[in-house]
């Protein structure tokens, strides 16, 4: 009896220690994956999150709220039914967490519905490469707006974002380029917005071109060209002016029959539209003056009659 009982005491001291070891060794087991996990996100994300471009804007949530209320309330008291908080939440639910190089327009779309609004005829006014010069204009002039002078190009002008899929779901660190890919989320935002804004567009419209660009006013590439310009509805758009701007005192590369503008006038016209092309319009050349009064350029243009 006594053996049986040590036999037994035995099994029971052999089946502990076996259970101890497996434990021990699911343990280490454990230990050695979390490691070699962890390990593997801090060789990886960083890589991910190494992008060319500035990071996400500080402050975003309250940049985009403060703009869109100044602009409902103190600029155009006409739209204080738009809902900034949703305006918000639809822009953060666009990007954040996600792929900032898998962003696509259905992402963007119920930001759109909700902060759209109409663009008076006539009003209109498109640009590329003269971005200064066009908002220091529309300032000055209320008859025009751009992009930027509506809702959503105002609340994001020069504002940057981009999410990343693990937390905090937005990088403040950097965002992708177009050239490192072309669906990224501030691309993809102002494509829609600028298809958006043309596709508005009635009666006569404007654009202002820079004309001493070496490589030439008019560039299929732009925005303008590769967008804004095939948007345009024809039944809609009576008239299209060209403003060709030179900057004062600088090369004056293109004028209205330059290749470019030629080029440009080709496309509109088989689109069925009107054009007038007028060189260094004379309103928009004056408000370049005002920081150039004494140049040759500008007494001869205070001089014309």
């Amino acid at each position: 009896m006594p053996l049986q009982q040590g036999s037994a005491r035995t099994r029971q001291r052999t089946v502990l220690l076996v259970g101890i070891v497996v434990l021990l060794a699911a343990l280490v087991l454990a230990v050695v994956l979390a490691s070699l996990l962890t390990h593997g996100r801090h060789e990886v994300t960083p890589k991910m999150l190494k992008w060319k471009d500035r990071g996400t804007t500080k402050n975003l949530q309250e940049v985009i709220l403060g703009r869109c209320y100044n602009y409902i309330t103190a600029q155009y008291p006409e739209l204080g039914d738009k809902d900034c908080l949703k305006i918000w939440e639809s822009l953060k639910d666009a990007f954040i967490y996600k792929n900032p190089c898998n962003i696509t327009p259905e992402d963007y779309q119920p930001l759109m519905e909700l902060a759209s609004h109409p663009v008076p005829c006539n009003k209109s006014l498109f640009w590329s490469k003269t971005g200064d010069l066009v908002h220091r204009y529309t300032k000055s002039n209320q008859n025009f707006l751009t992009l930027e002078d509506t809702l959503l190009g105002y609340m994001a002008d020069r504002v940057s974002w981009c999410g990343d899929p693990s937390a905090p779901g937005i990088n403040y660190e950097s965002c992708p380029k177009r050239s490192e890919c072309e669906s990224n989320p501030n691309s993809v935002f102002w494509k829609m917005a600028s298809k958006m804004f043309a596709e508005a567009a009635c009666g006569v419209v404007q654009v202002m071109l820079n004309g001493s660009v070496e490589a030439g006013a008019f560039r299929s590439s732009s925005i303008f060209g590769s967008i804004e310009i095939f948007n345009l509805n024809p039944d809609k758009v009576s008239e299209v002016h060209i403003w060709l701007m030179q900057d004062i005192g600088g090369p004056q590369s293109e004028s209205c029959s330059g290749h470019s503008i030629q080029r440009l006038i080709s496309i509109l016209e088989e689109r069925n539209f009107k054009i007038i092309c007028e060189d260094n319009y004379r309103p928009v050349q004056l408000l370049q003056c005002v920081h150039n009064p004494d140049h040759t350029d500008c007494r001869l243009c205070t001089n014309s009659t």
